[in-house]
This record gives C-alpha cells, sequence and structure tokens, in this order.
C-alpha cells in the first residue's frame, strides 16, 4: 500500500474539510502551502463557477488540493407546484432578513455530469466524493488525467464499496464530525457510528490509506487516528473557526462557545442529517413540522441563511461544526495545521 503523502504528493497528512457554501480559496492555499491537501467544496457549482474557482486556487498556491462534489443518491427532488408551500412555511424568517420567500427556480442543484467534466478538464490533484460510489468510468477517466479520487465512508460496509469502486483512498468519518452525514447505503440515523469504532475496523477491511475525520481538533487528536492506523486526518472545525476560512464572525464564535452537548443532529436546514450548533431556526423549523425534502430545503434555507449571515443573526443561519468545536483554538490555518501536525508520528 503506498503512502498517503505519496499518492497525494504532499508533506503532512492533515487533509482540510472540504465545506459545502463555506469554503474559501485563501483556506484551501494556506492549508496546501503549509504542506497538507487543502480542500474546496463545490456544492451546488455549476461548471464555469467550478473553472472559475479552481483558477484562483492554482492562482493562490502551487501545490496540491482537492476539490469535492456530492454524488446524487436518487431521492432528490426537482422544483414542482409544492415549492410554493415550503417557502410559505418558512416566510417569517425571510421576514426577518427583509426578504420575500423564493419562487420557484428552474433547478435547486446542477447536473452532477456537468460538474465532472468541469473538474476533469480542470484535473485538480484530487477529487473527493461524498453520499455514494463514483462510477469505475469516473474512476478510470479521473486517474488516467492524474486525479487522485477519494471516497467517504460513515460504516465498514460503505468502506468495503467504495474500496471495490477503486478509488485511492477512503474517509473514515465518525458521527462526531459537523456538517453533513453523508451515509449512502443506509440512512444516516442508522449509520450513526463513533470514529473510534470506526476507523479500526474501517482500516482491518480495506487496502487503500484510510484518512480519519470527526472529533479531531488538536495533536491529541490526530495521535489517537494515527494509532488506530489512519494514514491522514481530515479536519474540518478547527480550521472553520479561522480567520481564513468563509465562515463569518458570529459562526466563528459559536464554534468556540458551543459544547459537543449542544451540537444537533437535524434536517431542519437541507432536509438532510447534518450536525451544527441548536439555534431559534433549528429549534422553530423542527416544531412546526414541515421540512422540504432534499435539496429543496436546502435552496430554500439557504436564501434566509445567506441573508442571515451578512446580518450577523446568527440565530438564522446553519452553524455547522463538530463535537470537537470546543477544542478549535487556533485563530489562523497554519496555527490549526501546527498543532495538528505536531500530533502525525515521524515516519
Amino acid at each position: 500500500m503506498s503512502a498517503l503523502t505519496d499518492i497525494f504528493g504532499i508533506r503532512t497528512p492533515v487533509i482540510l474539510g472540504p465545506f459545502g457554501g463555506l469554503s474559501s480559496i485563501p483556506l484551501t492555499a494556506a492549508v496546501s502551502d503549509a504542506g497538507g491537501l487543502g480542500s474546496y467544496g463545490l456544492y451546488g457549482y455549476d461548471g464555469d463557477r467550478i473553472r472559475t474557482t479552481i483558477a484562483g486556487i492554482r492562482a493562490a498556491t502551487d501545490a496540491p488540493f482537492a476539490v469535492n462534489i456530492w454524488l446524487p443518491t436518487g431521492d432528490e427532488v426537482v422544483p414542482g407546484p409544492e415549492h410554493d408551500g415550503y417557502a410559505a412555511a418558512l416566510a417569517p424568517f425571510f421576514a426577518e432578513v427583509g426578504l420575500e420567500p423564493p419562487a420557484r427556480p428552474e433547478r435547486y442543484l446542477p447536473p452532477v455530469e456537468e460538474q465532472i467534466d468541469a473538474i476533469l478538464e480542470a484535473a485538480p490533484a484530487v477529487l473527493s466524493v461524498v453520499f455514494g460510489v463514483p462510477s469505475t468510468a469516473l474512476v478510470a477517466d479521473a486517474q488516467r488525467r492524474g486525479i487522485r479520487v477519494v471516497g467517504t465512508a460513515t460504516t465498514v460496509a460503505e468502506a468495503r464499496a467504495l474500496a471495490d469502486g477503486g478509488v485511492d483512498a477512503i474517509v473514515a468519518t465518525g458521527l462526531e464530525a459537523g456538517g453533513h452525514r453523508v451515509s449512502f447505503l443506509g440512512s444516516s440515523e442508522q449509520s450513526l457510528i463513533g470514529l473510534f469504532a470506526l476507523l479500526p475496523q474501517v482500516v482491518d477491511a480495506v487496502d487503500v490509506p484510510v484518512i480519519a475525520a470527526g472529533g479531531i481538533a488538536d495533536r491529541r487528536g490526530a495521535a489517537a487516528a494515527f494509532a488506530l492506523g489512519a494514514q491522514g486526518v481530515q479536519v474540518g472545525t478547527a480550521f472553520l473557526a479561522t480567520a481564513e476560512s468563509a465562515a463569518n464572525a458570529g459562526h466563528r464564535a459559536a464554534i468556540g462557545a458551543t459544547p459537543p452537548e449542544q451540537t444537533v443532529l437535524t434536517r431542519a436546514m437541507s432536509g438532510r442529517l447534518a450536525r451544527g450548533a441548536r439555534n431559534r431556526a433549528i429549534t422553530e423549523i423542527e416544531a412546526a413540522g414541515t421540512i422540504a425534502p432534499f435539496p429543496a430545503q436546502n435552496w430554500i434555507t439557504g436564501r434566509f441563511r445567506t441573508a442571515a449571515g451578512e446580518q450577523e443573526k446568527t440565530d438564522l443561519q446553519s452553524l455547522w461544526m463538530g463535537q470537537a468545536a470546543p477544542l478549535a483554538r487556533a485563530a489562523t490555518a497554519a496555527e490549526a495545521f501546527a498543532e495538528l501536525a505536531a500530533g502525525i508520528p515521524a515516519v
């Protein structure tokens, strides 16, 4: 088995978690320049925006970096007559930020084929995917172009499926992780395995390098992951709290102030299960019981969440973070990277 650092062409096996909607070029470049693998989440980006974004990352760093997409699971809804009812149910939140509920769009998401074509054309060092196994054709095409492919698993069965699909590495993500639960063989609620239970079982089950994710925010978490067989760590919240991230000041402050028991798994913001800090929007949406399926809910709430972020109304934002949020103490990406790297054993 090749070392993860050799596969990615990096010096230190610290990977930035890709944030769908909260990625930034400065943070991606900072992690890559430090010797790790910066990542950028392309959720919702069309082909032109993907090309522009990858060009921007290349202008900011000469080091390898990854981009991430969400694979379709087959249960995604398209805009229909029910859209207006779902939007109307959230009207009070739009009123708070000075907006009207949004009219039905032509589409909620760009076609994944359009995203893949743009990524293959731009040829970043790494393509990571969530919510499924990439097709054998995609893996082969990417690898022919020198693009490494990484899949994400929440169970051992998902890890085996990804390995059988030919990916170059697998992220084993525990229930402690912030953001969306990316399960695809079973429901997210039935795939909630802590990292310390999941990681060694995935390492035993597959013959490709495994990257640990979920609840890792400092050198202690990194050292523990390597002790359990990981070849790298993927970290989101600790980097999301830094100055280079796209999170606003209110979100960054919430990361430092939210104890682990006050993060929740909810479908309120997107229609899919995700971990973040409980706030008024989550509480009221859950109490109302009207949650549109994905991606309708994500698209609709995204309109008031964006405005709320601009207005620093954290009660109406999606404050994604993992259970180790209080350990995210670094002010800059360089500080966060150095703290994590200190826990990685010398080879």
